[in-house]
């Protein structure tokens, strides 16, 4: 029942241009919501940050942005 709720309350999100994290964040479980949530000029801006600041990606890898 947890996906089926999720799937409704992201949806609802979604169509009313809301966020799905708030002050905690993304975390890791949201992260594979966050392309059908973020446009892809946002992914690429989060991850040229991730890129710019961690370079050999050796802060939480893989964990949100994922480059």
């Amino acid at each position: 029942q947890e996906a089926l709720v999720n799937t409704l309350v992201y949806d609802a999100v979604s169509k009313f241009d809301g966020s799905i994290s708030a002050e905690h964040g993304v975390g890791s479980l949201k992260v594979d919501k966050l392309e059908k949530h973020k446009s892809p000029v946002a992914l690429e801006l989060m991850r040229a940050v991730k890129r710019s600041l961690d370079p050999a990606g050796t802060l939480n890898p893989g964990r949100v942005v994922r480059i």
